[in-house]
């Protein structure tokens, strides 16, 4: 991680290279908008992210997606879609907001399995879940690559990792296992990194030489089972009042190599559709 710190471009002409990346992106299948499922526990900084995106990509501090600064309670209360632009251009991704994984009234399992199969609608800025009778299953109205999820992303804040319950982790596994059967590619987005070390607290160009960050990318990987190459650490825009180079670079570069999972998942249905198009014929 130390290696990789030294190789970090931080410079104005990266996050303009990323910026133009995401601007002329076109996903695997042209017809279709990818869609970006975010989960995670309450005051992970899920909302905020989607927040942080827009405002690297907009050059100004952005609020579309409502937060709260009491993270003990789930400020998100529905499910909820993003479209995202960038100097008039509609980019081909949705990022989708969910309420927190906790006890009670929180987001369950059951739920994000149906979204994950493509068990949701849109509705005027947001999604609700489905009834299995609201949608027939006929050839007219049968779920298709367009309603699914095409990737998963747990959301992780840094400063909470090891004090988190097993029952919760347990269920962001259990999501996470049902999103590898159906072969959707999974990142985590690991926030608050700030909170977590304070050199980086110091300065944000820390991040990937920083011990603690490490130890807590590590712990993600052990207790969600995904690879230390699919953990970007960033920190979200908080009390910032301008965007600023170093924190887009983290946040793009995250949503760059998200999208690109989402795009090749979305190729290889394609590919093997048609292969099997081609046998059958």
């Amino acid at each position: 991680m130390g290696a990789a710190a030294s190789n970090v471009d931080w410079s104005d002409d990266k996050k303009e290279n990323l910026l133009k990346e995401l601007n002329t992106f076109q996903p695997g299948n042209s017809d279709i908008t990818l869609r970006i499922l975010l989960y995670g526990p309450v005051g992970a900084g899920k909302s905020s992210f989607i927040n942080s995106v827009d405002s690297a990509l907009q050059g100004r501090i952005t609020n579309r997606a409502l937060t709260d600064s009491d993270s003990g309670e789930c400020f998100t209360q529905q499910t909820k879609a993003y479209d995202l632009n960038r100097e008039n251009t509609h980019l081909p991704f949705t990022l989708i907001d969910t309420k927190g994984i906790e006890h009670g009234s929180g987001m369950n399992t059951d739920e994000i399995f149906r979204m994950l199969q493509g068990h949701v609608e849109y509705r005027h800025s947001s999604w609700s879940l489905l009834k299995k009778t609201d949608k027939p299953k006929n050839e007219k109205n049968k779920i298709t690559m367009k309603d699914k999820i095409h990737c998963l992303v747990a959301v992780l804040p840094a400063n909470k990792i090891s004090s988190m319950e097993d029952d919760l982790l347990r269920k962001m596994r259990e999501v996470r296992l049902r999103a590898s059967d159906m072969e959707i590619p999974q990142v985590i987005i690991m926030t608050k990194v700030d909170e977590a070390c304070p050199h980086v607290k110091y300065n944000i160009r820390n991040v990937y030489a920083s011990k603690d960050v490490k130890l807590n990318m590590e712990r993600c990987q052990a207790r969600l089972g995904v690879p230390m190459c699919y953990i970007y650490p960033i920190k979200n825009y908080h009390d910032e009042r301008t965007t600023n180079t170093e924190l887009d670079i983290l946040i793009l570069n995250a949503v760059l190599n998200i999208v690109n999972f989402a795009s090749d998942y979305v190729k290889d249905h394609k590919e093997k559709k048609t292969n099997a198009t081609s046998k059958e014929d």
